[in-house]
């Protein structure tokens, strides 16, 4: 809870994946991916429930040995490929009313905090805006990208100026990093998604953006696991 609204917390996680197979539950440092979303989430200072939307029999089973609440089982025609995620959300909210503020936080996101978690919640609240996501800093800029046009020249995919100058003089760009949304619940079934106008950015390190969607990334997480741990 956060000065009165009741919040609630759900991690979605359906069976298939084509990237890395069984990727929610995959054994990573001893425990399966899931947990290390669930543990911090514990943590939240703000999040007054807990829950796991699932249609896969080994991710509930993985759930319920991690004490995650299971309210029901997901319809198998909102855990395809192509499902939406407001429809999987709409869902959860049809059959768990009564929420002021939903958060939703990805399994393949699992460096984020529990600090990470609160600041997003806390920064949608304090804000009074419809909804909040974290972002992370490009590690990229954009300024520099380019497009081929059809006599393979090249074009500035943003802004119009074909020289850009020093790095420094850039303005900083943002990425979805995929690891906090908040909104708040009537906006979000207003509005069928986090993203509007009036959606503001809880900016987070990059080493706690780590998105989970290859053997390369599992490697990565725990080179940033144990660098951390070692830091302490």
């Amino acid at each position: 809870m956060i000065d009165g609204r009741t919040v609630l917390a759900v991690i979605p996680a359906r069976g298939g994946s084509k990237t890395l197979p069984r990727k929610n539950i995959i054994p990573v440092m001893g425990k399966p991916l899931l947990a290390w979303t669930v543990e911090e989430a514990r943590q939240s200072r703000h999040i007054d429930r807990m829950v796991l939307s699932s249609d896969d029999d080994e991710i509930i089973d993985v759930a319920h040995s991690l004490g995650l609440e299971v309210p029901f089982r997901r319809p198998a025609e909102l855990a395809t490929d192509t499902t939406p995620t407001n429809e999987v959300l709409f869902h959860l909210l049809s059959k768990i009313p009564g929420y002021d503020y939903l958060v939703v936080l990805q399994v393949t996101s699992p460096l984020r905090t529990a600090e990470d978690i609160d600041g997003c919640i806390g920064k949608c609240m304090h804000r009074k805006a419809g909804a909040c996501v974290s972002v992370s800093l490009a590690e990229k800029n954009p300024y520099y990208f380019r497009t081929l046009d059809s006599k393979g020249r090249l074009q500035p995919l943003i802004g119009g100026a074909y020289h850009i100058g020093r790095r420094q003089d850039l303005p900083d760009v943002y990425m979805i990093n995929g690891a906090v949304f908040v909104s708040q619940t009537a906006f979000f079934l207003e509005k069928s998604t986090f993203f509007t106008p009036e959606t503001v950015g809880y900016i987070m390190p990059q080493e706690r953006s780590i998105d989970i969607d290859s053997e390369k990334d599992l490697a990565v997480m725990e080179y940033l696991v144990l660098k951390r741990t070692h830091s302490e």
